[in-house]
């Protein structure tokens, strides 16, 4: 309340400020996979190659996951989540439970990531690759976040990687991308033959080094994409391969004189040509996670507040605030805001049943960095 002037002087009224939105980092990765060290079942945030060493032991011959942290730190990932499940890769570790934690259980305690990686869950049978897989695509869509999907290591041809998403379609989602060929890098614990794996922990280095560098809007893609800290690729691909390819969402790593291994795709696995859906490109679909996501978060203050319109007109002003400073750093197209994005919440956005039930509706929409269109998000929030 103003102070209520009684002498002449100066009066100081402070107001709180307006509620304000932070956008949430990216770039945080989440690998599971077996380790020769270090505890087990709960996730354990490293910030460098070197601190994993010390807490899960490094580079074990056996575990494919730890060259995948390897890849991640050299690519230009900063900060990485790692859950060690018992014993070697398996269903039931992969899968965690609610009591005994562990697994992919175990990402319910994790404040935030937005990139997921289990190189392992390909060396499985393929049954148990396809549980492992269904159950991390519903982990990542409750988490906001994308799962990079590695390719059996006899997975050799693009035929073979054609055949084989053909057979596993199950797999598409739009949370989830996958890469051709797999990758050779060099082995410490035995230098004299480069070693195999997936291209998975290499991929979430690169999100989060374009992350960093450019923005999450940013495809991970191009000759910027440099995989730096690859030696080879396991086959390499002609134009008309690429093509083939990408025209069925699976994203093509190529070499090119002049610019090494490179990312040559940026497609979901949704990203097939004839299933024409609005998350056809990851760029698009992180932006589209990484504005849910802190929305989400940054709105929680509505909780029990009144549901009407003073209410909604706090709520348009932060999601306002909060998504013109991403249009001011590039995320979306458009010459001024109106074209860029728009915050719907009021009297509309909700059916009378939903605001009778405690929620208030928002949509937001914005204008990706691809063809003009609108995407358009519809957000819930319980207010009592």
């Amino acid at each position: 309340m103003s102070p209520e002037p009684v002498f002449p002087g100066v009066f100081i009224d402070e107001t709180p400020s307006p509620r304000a939105i932070t956008g949430l980092p990216t770039g945080i990765a989440a690998f599971i996979g077996s380790f020769a060290a270090g505890p087990v079942g709960s996730p354990v945030r490293v910030t460098s190659f070197l601190e994993f060493e010390q807490v899960f032991g490094g580079l074990d011959a056996t575990s494919e996951t730890s060259y995948a942290l390897s890849q991640f730190f050299q690519t230009g990932g900063l900060s990485a989540f790692v859950i060690r499940i018992e014993g070697a890769a398996s269903l039931a570790g992969f899968l965690g439970s609610g009591e005994a934690g562990g697994g992919l259980a175990a990402l319910d305690l994790v404040e935030t990531f937005d990139i997921l990686v289990i190189p392992e869950a390909a060396q499985l049978p393929t049954a148990d690759m396809l549980s492992v897989y269904a159950a991390a695509e519903a982990a990542v869509a409750r988490h906001r976040a994308m799962l990079i999907i590695d390719s059996p290591p006899d997975v050799a041809t693009p035929d073979a990687m054609i055949a084989w998403l053909a057979t596993n379609d199950s797999l598409r989602h739009a949370n989830a991308a996958v890469y051709f060929p797999r990758v050779c890098v060099f082995d410490p614990l035995n230098p004299a033959t480069p070693r195999t794996i997936g291209a998975g922990g290499s991929m979430a280095g690169l999100y989060a080094a374009t992350d960093s560098t450019r923005g999450v809007w940013k495809a991970p893609a191009g000759t910027s994409a440099g995989l730096t800290a690859i030696d080879d690729l396991v086959y390499l691909l002609s134009d008309e391969e690429n093509g083939a390819l990408n025209r069925l969402g699976i994203n093509a790593l190529r070499r090119f004189t002049g610019h090494g291994p490179v990312c040559w795709g940026a497609r979901t696995l949704l990203g097939a040509d004839d299933l024409a859906s609005d998350w056809k490109y990851i760029p698009v679909r992180r932006l589209a996670l990484h504005i849910e996501a802190s929305v989400a978060r940054g709105i929680a203050f509505a909780v029990f507040e009144p549901n009407d319109e003073p209410l909604f007109a706090e709520l348009r002003f932060a999601i306002t605030r909060f998504l013109d400073s991403l249009f001011r750093q590039g995320a979306f197209q458009g010459a001024k805001a109106s074209d860029a994005y728009f915050v719907r919440c009021d009297g509309a956005t909700a059916s009378e049943d939903e605001r009778a039930s405690g929620l208030v509706a928002i949509e937001i929409g914005f204008a990706p960095l691809r063809p003009a269109e609108f995407v358009t998000l519809r957000i819930l929030q319980k207010t009592a």
